[in-house]
Protein backbone atom coordinates (compact mmCIF):
# COMPACT_ATOMS: atom_id res chain seq x y z
CA UNK A 1 0.00 0.00 0.00
CA UNK A 2 1.56 3.89 -1.04
CA UNK A 3 2.08 6.28 1.60
CA UNK A 4 -1.38 8.52 2.17
CA UNK A 5 -0.28 11.20 4.92
CA UNK A 6 -2.55 13.32 6.93
CA UNK A 7 -3.74 15.52 9.18
CA UNK A 8 -6.63 16.17 11.54
CA UNK A 9 -8.83 18.99 10.25
CA UNK A 10 -9.37 20.19 14.54
CA UNK A 11 -5.44 20.38 14.38
CA UNK A 12 -4.48 21.42 11.21
CA UNK A 13 -6.07 25.91 11.77
CA UNK A 14 -2.61 25.40 14.49
CA UNK A 15 -0.35 25.17 11.80
CA UNK A 16 0.57 27.29 9.24
CA UNK A 17 -1.43 26.69 5.69
CA UNK A 18 0.85 25.09 3.09
CA UNK A 19 1.20 27.35 -0.48
CA UNK A 20 0.07 25.28 -3.62
CA UNK A 21 2.80 25.48 -6.02
CA UNK A 22 1.24 26.64 -9.33
CA UNK A 23 3.04 24.58 -11.50
CA UNK A 24 1.64 21.29 -9.71
CA UNK A 25 -1.88 22.23 -11.21
CA UNK A 26 -1.03 22.46 -14.65
CA UNK A 27 -3.66 22.60 -16.84
CA UNK A 28 -1.68 19.93 -18.53
CA UNK A 29 -1.81 17.86 -15.60
CA UNK A 30 -4.63 15.67 -17.77
CA UNK A 31 -4.13 16.76 -21.35
CA UNK A 32 -6.44 15.51 -24.16
CA UNK A 33 -7.68 13.26 -21.34
CA UNK A 34 -11.79 13.83 -20.79
CA UNK A 35 -13.45 14.95 -17.72
CA UNK A 36 -13.55 12.02 -14.69
CA UNK A 37 -17.26 10.81 -13.86
CA UNK A 38 -15.68 12.03 -10.52
CA UNK A 39 -15.99 15.35 -8.59
CA UNK A 40 -13.96 16.35 -5.89
CA UNK A 41 -15.21 17.78 -2.25
CA UNK A 42 -13.55 20.62 -0.69
CA UNK A 43 -12.42 18.75 2.20
CA UNK A 44 -10.03 16.42 0.08
CA UNK A 45 -8.14 19.54 0.84
CA UNK A 46 -7.63 20.81 4.04
CA UNK A 47 -3.97 20.87 4.14
CA UNK A 48 -3.78 23.29 0.35
CA UNK A 49 -4.98 26.81 -0.77
CA UNK A 50 -6.74 25.38 -3.73
CA UNK A 51 -9.47 27.96 -3.79
CA UNK A 52 -9.30 28.40 -0.02
CA UNK A 53 -8.44 32.25 1.96
CA UNK A 54 -6.51 31.67 4.68
CA UNK A 55 -8.22 32.33 7.69
CA UNK A 56 -7.53 36.05 9.33
CA UNK A 57 -7.09 35.04 12.88
CA UNK A 58 -6.28 32.43 15.25
CA UNK A 59 -9.68 32.78 16.59
CA UNK A 60 -11.16 33.26 13.40
CA UNK A 61 -9.12 29.94 12.02
CA UNK A 62 -10.46 28.08 15.61
CA UNK A 63 -13.96 29.15 14.52
CA UNK A 64 -14.23 28.02 11.22
CA UNK A 65 -12.55 24.60 12.08
CA UNK A 66 -15.14 23.40 15.22
CA UNK A 67 -18.22 24.95 13.98
CA UNK A 68 -20.23 25.24 10.46
CA UNK A 69 -21.39 21.39 10.07
CA UNK A 70 -17.78 20.88 9.48
CA UNK A 71 -16.64 23.30 7.19
CA UNK A 72 -12.93 24.28 7.72
CA UNK A 73 -12.43 27.69 6.23
CA UNK A 74 -14.12 29.73 3.04
CA UNK A 75 -13.45 28.98 0.16
CA UNK A 76 -13.41 30.75 -3.42
CA UNK A 77 -16.04 28.21 -5.51
CA UNK A 78 -15.12 30.17 -9.07
CA UNK A 79 -11.12 29.19 -8.35
CA UNK A 80 -12.02 25.51 -6.45
CA UNK A 81 -13.93 24.67 -9.70
CA UNK A 82 -11.22 26.03 -11.97
CA UNK A 83 -8.82 24.04 -10.05
CA UNK A 84 -10.62 21.04 -9.95
CA UNK A 85 -11.07 21.21 -13.88
CA UNK A 86 -7.36 21.09 -14.48
CA UNK A 87 -7.06 17.82 -12.19
CA UNK A 88 -9.82 16.54 -14.24
CA UNK A 89 -12.60 16.47 -12.15
CA UNK A 90 -15.96 16.17 -13.14
CA UNK A 91 -17.27 18.41 -10.80
CA UNK A 92 -17.30 19.76 -7.53
CA UNK A 93 -18.82 19.91 -3.88
CA UNK A 94 -17.94 23.09 -2.09
CA UNK A 95 -19.22 26.06 -0.12
CA UNK A 96 -21.37 28.33 -2.42
CA UNK A 97 -20.10 32.28 -2.94
CA UNK A 98 -18.92 35.16 -5.02
CA UNK A 99 -20.32 35.77 -8.24
CA UNK A 100 -22.71 33.02 -8.77
CA UNK A 101 -24.11 33.61 -12.14
CA UNK A 102 -20.62 33.36 -13.28
CA UNK A 103 -19.86 29.95 -11.04
CA UNK A 104 -22.99 28.85 -13.01
CA UNK A 105 -21.90 29.67 -16.50
CA UNK A 106 -18.16 28.31 -16.18
CA UNK A 107 -19.66 25.14 -14.49
CA UNK A 108 -21.37 24.58 -17.81
CA UNK A 109 -19.21 25.37 -19.76
CA UNK A 110 -17.03 22.98 -18.56
CA UNK A 111 -19.43 20.83 -18.48
CA UNK A 112 -18.74 20.11 -14.65
CA UNK A 113 -21.42 19.68 -11.90
CA UNK A 114 -21.85 21.83 -8.98
CA UNK A 115 -23.08 21.09 -5.22
CA UNK A 116 -23.07 22.98 -2.25
CA UNK A 117 -22.11 23.02 1.20
CA UNK A 118 -24.90 24.32 4.09
CA UNK A 119 -25.29 24.20 7.39
CA UNK A 120 -28.56 24.01 9.49
CA UNK A 121 -28.27 26.34 12.27
CA UNK A 122 -28.46 25.18 15.59
CA UNK A 123 -29.49 28.65 17.18
CA UNK A 124 -33.35 28.94 15.77
CA UNK A 125 -32.26 31.68 13.39
CA UNK A 126 -32.43 30.02 9.45
CA UNK A 127 -31.09 33.43 8.19
CA UNK A 128 -28.47 31.62 6.71
CA UNK A 129 -29.91 28.76 5.51
CA UNK A 130 -32.42 30.90 3.95
CA UNK A 131 -29.48 32.44 2.18
CA UNK A 132 -27.37 29.83 1.20
CA UNK A 133 -30.12 27.48 -0.50
CA UNK A 134 -30.86 30.99 -2.31
CA UNK A 135 -27.46 30.61 -3.53
CA UNK A 136 -27.64 27.41 -4.07
CA UNK A 137 -30.71 28.27 -6.31
CA UNK A 138 -28.82 31.23 -8.54
CA UNK A 139 -26.37 28.91 -9.26
CA UNK A 140 -28.10 26.03 -10.37
CA UNK A 141 -27.57 23.95 -7.76
CA UNK A 142 -30.41 21.37 -6.83
CA UNK A 143 -28.24 19.26 -3.91
CA UNK A 144 -26.15 20.54 -0.80
CA UNK A 145 -24.06 18.57 1.85
CA UNK A 146 -24.58 19.45 4.83
CA UNK A 147 -23.71 17.62 8.22
CA UNK A 148 -25.19 17.90 12.24
CA UNK A 149 -22.16 17.23 14.53
CA UNK A 150 -18.68 18.72 12.99
CA UNK A 151 -16.67 16.08 15.55
CA UNK A 152 -17.17 12.53 16.21
CA UNK A 153 -19.45 11.08 18.41
CA UNK A 154 -17.44 9.14 20.91
CA UNK A 155 -15.32 11.85 21.05
CA UNK A 156 -17.85 14.68 21.50
CA UNK A 157 -19.95 13.49 24.17
CA UNK A 158 -18.92 12.31 27.36
CA UNK A 159 -22.41 10.79 28.42
CA UNK A 160 -25.60 9.44 27.19
CA UNK A 161 -27.56 12.32 28.09
CA UNK A 162 -25.30 14.90 26.58
CA UNK A 163 -25.93 12.31 23.19
CA UNK A 164 -29.59 12.47 24.07
CA UNK A 165 -29.53 16.39 24.60
CA UNK A 166 -27.58 17.00 21.05
CA UNK A 167 -30.17 14.50 19.34
CA UNK A 168 -33.10 16.49 20.53
CA UNK A 169 -31.47 19.61 19.54
CA UNK A 170 -30.66 18.22 16.38
CA UNK A 171 -34.46 17.59 16.28
CA UNK A 172 -35.70 21.06 17.13
CA UNK A 173 -33.01 22.30 14.56
CA UNK A 174 -34.66 20.44 11.81
CA UNK A 175 -38.10 20.71 12.53
CA UNK A 176 -37.14 24.71 11.89
CA UNK A 177 -35.29 24.33 9.15
CA UNK A 178 -37.60 21.67 6.93
CA UNK A 179 -40.08 24.18 6.28
CA UNK A 180 -37.16 26.74 4.56
CA UNK A 181 -35.85 23.45 2.87
CA UNK A 182 -39.00 22.42 1.43
CA UNK A 183 -39.84 26.12 0.19
CA UNK A 184 -36.36 26.05 -1.93
CA UNK A 185 -36.94 22.99 -2.79
CA UNK A 186 -32.79 21.94 -2.82
CA UNK A 187 -31.70 18.84 -1.87
CA UNK A 188 -30.14 18.80 1.66
CA UNK A 189 -28.29 15.84 1.58
CA UNK A 190 -27.04 14.92 5.74
CA UNK A 191 -23.88 13.30 5.94
CA UNK A 192 -23.21 10.26 8.18
CA UNK A 193 -20.69 12.06 9.57
CA UNK A 194 -19.64 9.89 12.25
CA UNK A 195 -22.74 10.70 14.38
CA UNK A 196 -25.69 8.57 13.07
CA UNK A 197 -25.51 4.95 13.41
CA UNK A 198 -27.15 3.30 10.04
CA UNK A 199 -29.97 2.71 12.50
CA UNK A 200 -30.51 5.68 13.95
CA UNK A 201 -30.30 7.56 10.38
CA UNK A 202 -32.85 5.80 9.13
CA UNK A 203 -35.10 6.76 12.02
CA UNK A 204 -34.64 10.40 11.53
CA UNK A 205 -35.27 9.81 7.84
CA UNK A 206 -38.59 8.24 8.24
CA UNK A 207 -39.44 10.91 10.93
CA UNK A 208 -39.53 13.76 7.98
CA UNK A 209 -39.94 11.89 5.35
CA UNK A 210 -39.48 14.89 2.57
CA UNK A 211 -37.84 14.37 -0.53
CA UNK A 212 -36.14 17.45 -0.04
CA UNK A 213 -33.74 15.59 2.91
CA UNK A 214 -31.84 12.95 2.02
CA UNK A 215 -28.10 11.62 2.61
CA UNK A 216 -24.28 12.65 1.40
CA UNK A 217 -23.33 9.05 1.62
CA UNK A 218 -20.08 8.52 2.82
CA UNK A 219 -18.56 5.52 2.12
CA UNK A 220 -16.11 5.20 5.05
CA UNK A 221 -17.63 7.02 8.46
CA UNK A 222 -19.79 4.35 10.02
CA UNK A 223 -16.82 1.61 10.16
CA UNK A 224 -15.89 4.44 13.19
CA UNK A 225 -19.03 3.37 14.99
CA UNK A 226 -18.84 -0.37 14.03
CA UNK A 227 -21.24 -0.41 11.44
CA UNK A 228 -20.24 -2.85 8.57
CA UNK A 229 -19.77 -0.63 5.35
CA UNK A 230 -21.36 -2.67 2.77
CA UNK A 231 -24.96 -2.88 5.34
CA UNK A 232 -24.70 0.80 5.40
CA UNK A 233 -24.77 1.62 1.55
CA UNK A 234 -27.34 -1.02 1.31
CA UNK A 235 -29.49 0.52 4.08
CA UNK A 236 -29.13 4.19 2.81
CA UNK A 237 -28.28 3.64 -0.98
CA UNK A 238 -32.03 5.03 -1.77
CA UNK A 239 -31.42 8.11 -0.13
CA UNK A 240 -28.22 8.87 -1.40
CA UNK A 241 -28.48 12.44 -3.76
CA UNK A 242 -24.71 12.63 -2.68
CA UNK A 243 -21.74 10.83 -1.95
CA UNK A 244 -18.15 11.11 -0.43
CA UNK A 245 -16.29 8.57 -2.27
CA UNK A 246 -13.43 6.94 -0.48
CA UNK A 247 -11.54 4.07 0.29
CA UNK A 248 -10.18 3.18 3.92
CA UNK A 249 -7.68 1.23 5.55
CA UNK A 250 -7.61 -0.18 9.58
CA UNK A 251 -5.06 -1.40 11.64
CA UNK A 252 -5.52 -2.59 15.29
CA UNK A 253 -4.23 -0.37 18.20
CA UNK A 254 -4.25 -1.21 22.10
CA UNK A 255 -7.31 0.42 22.46
CA UNK A 256 -9.55 -0.46 19.41
CA UNK A 257 -8.17 -0.09 16.14
CA UNK A 258 -7.45 2.75 13.79
CA UNK A 259 -8.73 3.67 10.69
CA UNK A 260 -7.40 5.79 7.77
CA UNK A 261 -8.50 7.06 4.37
CA UNK A 262 -6.24 6.05 1.14
CA UNK A 263 -5.94 6.37 -2.54
CA UNK A 264 -8.53 4.69 -3.85
CA UNK A 265 -7.67 0.88 -4.83
CA UNK A 266 -5.46 0.19 -1.83
CA UNK A 267 -7.69 -0.07 0.73
CA UNK A 268 -10.54 -2.53 2.14
CA UNK A 269 -13.51 -0.79 0.51
CA UNK A 270 -15.26 -2.80 -2.32
CA UNK A 271 -15.69 0.01 -4.42
CA UNK A 272 -17.17 -1.27 -7.46
CA UNK A 273 -19.93 -3.17 -5.12
CA UNK A 274 -20.61 0.08 -3.54
CA UNK A 275 -20.64 2.47 -6.66
CA UNK A 276 -22.84 -0.05 -8.51
CA UNK A 277 -25.36 -0.49 -5.41
CA UNK A 278 -25.65 3.33 -5.30
CA UNK A 279 -26.17 3.84 -9.00
CA UNK A 280 -29.06 1.23 -9.06
CA UNK A 281 -30.75 2.80 -6.10
CA UNK A 282 -29.92 6.47 -7.76
CA UNK A 283 -28.84 6.73 -11.05
CA UNK A 284 -27.98 10.28 -11.46
CA UNK A 285 -26.05 10.51 -7.96
CA UNK A 286 -23.25 12.41 -7.98
CA UNK A 287 -19.30 10.88 -6.58
CA UNK A 288 -17.42 13.65 -5.39
CA UNK A 289 -14.09 12.36 -3.44
CA UNK A 290 -13.29 12.98 0.05
CA UNK A 291 -9.58 12.13 0.15
CA UNK A 292 -8.76 13.73 3.38
CA UNK A 293 -4.81 13.66 4.00
CA UNK A 294 -4.13 13.49 7.70
CA UNK A 295 -3.12 11.45 10.35
CA UNK A 296 -4.89 7.75 11.14
CA UNK A 297 -7.99 8.39 13.46
CA UNK A 298 -8.31 6.50 17.05
CA UNK A 299 -11.28 4.61 17.56
CA UNK A 300 -11.13 3.26 20.94
CA UNK A 301 -14.03 0.64 20.77
CA UNK A 302 -11.96 -1.04 23.85
CA UNK A 303 -12.51 1.63 26.14
CA UNK A 304 -15.30 2.11 28.43
CA UNK A 305 -16.00 5.98 27.13
CA UNK A 306 -16.92 4.98 23.62
CA UNK A 307 -19.42 3.02 24.72
CA UNK A 308 -21.33 5.69 27.20
CA UNK A 309 -23.30 6.83 23.64
CA UNK A 310 -24.10 3.59 22.26
CA UNK A 311 -26.86 2.11 23.94
CA UNK A 312 -28.33 0.37 20.90
CA UNK A 313 -24.74 -1.38 20.20
CA UNK A 314 -23.66 -4.77 20.95
CA UNK A 315 -21.01 -7.52 21.23
CA UNK A 316 -22.38 -8.38 17.50
CA UNK A 317 -20.77 -5.05 16.21
CA UNK A 318 -17.96 -5.05 17.93
CA UNK A 319 -17.16 -8.43 16.51
CA UNK A 320 -17.91 -7.90 13.29
CA UNK A 321 -15.92 -4.80 13.26
CA UNK A 322 -13.00 -7.20 14.76
CA UNK A 323 -13.05 -9.07 12.10
CA UNK A 324 -13.19 -6.81 9.26
CA UNK A 325 -10.20 -4.99 10.88
CA UNK A 326 -8.29 -8.54 11.32
CA UNK A 327 -9.17 -9.55 7.61
CA UNK A 328 -8.37 -6.49 6.11
CA UNK A 329 -5.62 -4.83 8.36
CA UNK A 330 -2.74 -3.15 5.96
CA UNK A 331 0.27 -4.87 6.36
CA UNK A 332 2.09 -1.49 6.44
CA UNK A 333 1.86 1.09 9.10
CA UNK A 334 -0.48 3.54 8.52
CA UNK A 335 0.93 6.64 7.36
CA UNK A 336 1.33 9.95 9.45
CA UNK A 337 2.21 13.07 8.89
CA UNK A 338 3.44 15.44 12.67
CA UNK A 339 7.01 14.80 11.11
CA UNK A 340 6.25 16.51 7.30
CA UNK A 341 6.82 20.62 6.44
CA UNK A 342 3.15 22.12 5.15
CA UNK A 343 4.75 22.12 1.88
CA UNK A 344 5.77 17.95 2.13
CA UNK A 345 1.61 17.61 3.87
CA UNK A 346 0.48 19.92 0.44
CA UNK A 347 1.99 18.09 -2.24
CA UNK A 348 1.23 14.87 -0.47
CA UNK A 349 -2.11 15.46 -0.41
CA UNK A 350 -2.37 16.60 -3.82
CA UNK A 351 -0.56 13.53 -5.14
CA UNK A 352 -3.13 11.45 -3.33
CA UNK A 353 -6.08 13.15 -4.82
CA UNK A 354 -4.18 13.07 -8.67
CA UNK A 355 -3.90 9.26 -7.82
CA UNK A 356 -7.65 9.13 -6.88
CA UNK A 357 -9.08 10.47 -10.57
CA UNK A 358 -6.48 8.36 -12.48
CA UNK A 359 -7.54 5.34 -10.55
CA UNK A 360 -11.52 6.30 -11.02
CA UNK A 361 -10.44 6.51 -14.88
CA UNK A 362 -8.44 3.57 -15.55
CA UNK A 363 -10.91 1.27 -13.83
CA UNK A 364 -13.56 2.76 -15.37
CA UNK A 365 -15.67 2.63 -11.84
CA UNK A 366 -18.07 5.09 -12.37
CA UNK A 367 -20.55 3.79 -15.16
Amino acid sequence: MNSTLSVSRRDFFKQTVAPLAVAALSPKLFANAPLSKMGIASTSFMGTQIGAAPPASAATAANAAQGGGGRFRQRDALEFLEKCHQLGAGGVQTSLNGDLTKLRARAEELGMYLEGMVSIPRNGDMTALEKGLSDAKAAGVTVVRAAMLSGRRYETFPSLADWKKWVDQTHDALRLAMPVIEKHKVVVALENHKDWTLEDFLRLLRTYQSEYLQVCLDFGNNIALLDDPIELIEGLARYAKSTHIKDMAVQSYQDGFLLSEVVLGQGMLDLPKIVSIIQKANPKTKFSLEMITRDPLKVPCMTKQFWETFPERNGKFLAQTFRLVRDHSSRSPLPTVEQLSPEARAKVELDNVVACVRYVNEKNLIA
